[in-house]
Formats: structure tokens, sequence, C-alpha cells
């Protein structure tokens, strides 16, 4: 089975499982805070070509424009239900919709925005970009705990920029240069072990 086959399918599936939950959760975060359901923002996928990712909402609205676009610590544009969402990663789940169209894949580098593609080196910015971003990937399971991390830096963006984003570069590197079907199925169960510890 070709792994877009299988993302399309899974995903679908995923949806329609989930639909219940999608709901009550998009609910959930119109009660608690104004603002919309969703949290679109530009990515760099496959080929350079940019799209709009989904998420949950978890900030207050226009959040970009009170910060950065990276969460830091304890962010204070995080809403109370946000806090929730991303601690379970709950926020991810609207991003079944981009692999079920195509823009994304189950397991893959994560799509990042433009402003910190532009930080990658030219030669692993091709090799990353080859493929499709994932919603779970290991730096995604390595660094679960990231807002935490740049939360101690004086700097976040140099600390994000300098530190950590070499270390994700790696592990993007070697997903694409090892990448397989059994591989992927690995990190999917992989990342559901890190969720429920």
């Amino acid at each position: 089975m070709s792994k877009r086959i299988f993302d399309w399918l899974a995903s679908g599936l995923g949806l329609l499982v989930l639909s219940p939950v999608l709901l009550a959760l998009s609910m959930w975060i119109k009660l608690d805070s104004p603002g919309p359901v969703f949290f679109r923002q530009e990515r760099v996928g496959q080929g350079g070509r940019v799209f709009r990712i989904h998420k949950f909402r978890t900030m207050v609205t226009d959040a970009e424009r009170l910060g950065l676009q990276i969460t830091v610590g304890a962010d204070a544009r995080v809403t109370r239900v946000g806090q929730w969402l991303r601690k379970y990663k709950l926020d991810e789940l609207p991003q079944l919709l981009d692999v079920w169209l195509g823009y994304m894949s189950l397991v893959g580098p994560r799509p990042e925005v433009p402003r910190y593609v532009a930080c990658y080196p030219a030669d692993v910015r091709q090799v990353v970009l080859s493929v499709r971003p994932g919603i779970t990937d290991r730096a995604s399971i390595e660094f679960k705990d990231e807002n935490e991390i740049l939360g101690r830096s004086t700097d976040p963006h140099l600390a994000y920029v300098n530190d950590v984003l070499p270390i994700k570069l790696g592990y993007y590197i070697q997903y694409v240069n090892t990448r397989s079907f059994w591989g992927d199925i690995f990190l999917i169960f992989k990342t559901f072990s890190a969720l429920i510890r």
C-alpha cells in the first residue's frame, strides 16, 4: 500500500471516528473564549508550496500580533482550554483534514512557518521539503515540551534557531533517508505512547 493511500484512508477513518470528539472540542473552544474554532497559519509543505494548516485555536484571537510565532513557557496568550488541548496535543487533530486533502502526511517532518524555513541550509531544505510534512515525527516526540525549553531562554527566537532547529533538521533528514511504511507505523505508536505517558 502506498503512503498516500494509507494516509488518505487512515485520516478519513480518523475524521469519521473522532467527529463527536472534534465537535465537542469545537463547542468547548467557542464557549471558553471569543474567536474562531480553528487557527489557520501559513506553513511550507512539499516542494516549498505554502498551505494553511488547520489546528484548534489555543490562543486568544490575533495572538501572533501580540508575540512570537512560537509558544514560550507559560505564554499568557494561551486560553484555559488551550492549555489542556496543548498538553494532550489535541489541538493537532484537525490536521487530519490536511492529511486527507493531501497537504500533509500522518508521519513526516513537521511543517514550519516560512520565517524558519528560510533558516534551513539550502541542501537541507531541498531534502526536507522533498516529502509531505507530517502530523508527527521523531522531533515532535523528542521536543514535546519545546515551549518549556524555550521558556527558560533569555531569547526564545535565537534559542529555537540556534539550538532546537538544527537538532530537528537532523531528525528530518534521517527520516527522509530511512522512511518506510513500518517505520511510520512505529512512529505513530510511539507518539501515542508518549501522549499516554
